[in-house]
């Protein structure tokens, strides 16, 4: 199909997918349960971390990080002891385990004592087309903090040829606008024309067969092509063919 019926086919798809009901089975449904700007972020942000593997255990898990955190993430952020960490003995969720949450808990309390919240330190480096570099260094603020080097494998570096699948995937929910319900338009000193598709084997797979993509493996480079192609499609918001892409692969087996 020519650029005009790509285009109106994944506009369709976007539509199709872009609705609440999508939430039924996926993980955005668990900041979903928060309204406190800083509860939905940091909900988003541990949720996004563990989402690889079966999706259902990736929600049973993030319901049991929240339970975890109280049901309140941000009170437990800020005034968590350590004694209160000890309660994450026995969580994992693949190669995520007690270690890594108790850092990221740390972290987080460093990232909103320190550096004004999730959003400033993501905000203040992106760039006008792309926010790859933002969150390599992201990653070095994340970790500035005395770390367990296993841990620093779960941030994901885009400078170092990763395509940040989850980082991406976590900045698409805080930014796109809350129209239909789905992503919640959080954060406003981040445009969604900075965005990147969450590039995975599903979303990957399904660009390549659509011609957006050529590269064979699914890395930094594979999502600097993807971007270039779905910001001829919609400059504005390339990222809400995440929908497409997705629903195309997981639901529909495209």
């Amino acid at each position: 199909m020519n650029k005009t019926e790509l285009k109106e086919f994944l506009d369709a798809k976007v539509v199709q997918y872009n609705n609440p009901k999508f939430l039924e089975s996926d993980p955005l449904q668990i900041p979903h349960l928060f309204t406190k700007k800083e509860d939905v972020e940091i909900s988003a942000f541990l949720t996004a971390t563990i989402a690889w593997g079966n999706r259902k255990s990736i929600i049973n898990n993030a319901q049991s990080l929240m339970q975890l955190l109280d049901n309140a993430p941000y009170d437990f952020v800020l005034k968590h002891t350590k004694n209160d960490l000890e309660s994450f003995n026995g969580f994992v969720h693949r190669t995520f385990n007690a270690e890594d949450l108790k850092y990221f808990i740390k972290s987080l309390r460093n990232i909103y004592e320190s550096h004004g919240g999730l959003e400033q330190v993501f905000a203040s480096h992106g760039e006008t087309r792309s926010m790859q570099n933002a969150i390599s260094l992201f990653k070095k603020t994340f970790f500035e903090i005395p770390h367990p080097t296993r841990t620093t494998k779960h941030v994901s570096d885009p400078n170092k040829g990763s395509a940040a699948k989850r980082i991406n995937m976590f900045l698409r929910w805080m930014v796109r606008d809350n129209l239909t319900g789905v992503d919640f338009g959080l954060w406003k000193k981040i445009q969604p024309s900075q965005l990147s598709c969450p590039l995975d084997v599903h979303s990957g797979n399904v660009a390549r067969k659509l011609g957006l993509l050529k590269r064979k493996q699914n890395d930094a480079k594979a999502l600097a092509e993807l971007d270039t192609n779905l910001r001829l499609l919609d400059p504005n918001d390339p990222v809400k063919y995440d929908f497409a892409l997705f629903g195309l692969g997981v639901f529909e087996k495209f």
